[in-house]
């Protein structure tokens, strides 16, 4: 378990938060899975909030960089590295205007069957400071 909070402060400290965040104000975001939508591949498969990708990006898997967008006007708060056993591929997916309830949702969406995907969740900032 300390091995994960090391990963995840490394991620944090690391990570390009500023580009990443003008990248989104620069191009926006495409939602292509409205929250409550089921997956097109997978019925039981249904979002939590609303999912989508960063037009004119290349993420790991060769397709644009993910992003969960919420309903908080609060800007990037965090990311999720995730595995995807299915598609055997690790990337991460960017959460955008998440308040710390939609953050949860996003956590468990992701980790709801790991046998499918799982994913560490990285924030910005603490989930006390989100809160407040």
């Amino acid at each position: 378990m300390a091995r994960l909070g090391m990963i995840r402060e490394s991620t944090a400290a690391s990570f390009r938060w500023t580009e990443w965040e003008h990248l989104i104000r620069e191009r926006g975001f495409t939602i292509d899975r409205a929250k409550g939508t089921t997956h097109p591949d997978h019925a039981s498969i249904i979002y939590p909030i609303d999912y989508g990708f960063i037009p004119d990006t290349t993420a790991s898997d060769g397709h644009a960089v993910d992003v969960f967008v919420g309903t908080a006007g609060n800007g990037l708060v965090g990311l999720i590295i995730t595995v995807d056993y299915r598609k055997s591929d690790r990337e991460f997916k960017l959460l955008y205007n998440c308040d710390p309830v939609e953050i949860y949702l996003v956590n468990g969406f992701i980790n709801f069957d790991r046998r499918l995907m799982e994913g560490e969740l990285v924030l910005r900032r603490t989930m006390r400071e989100l809160w407040t």
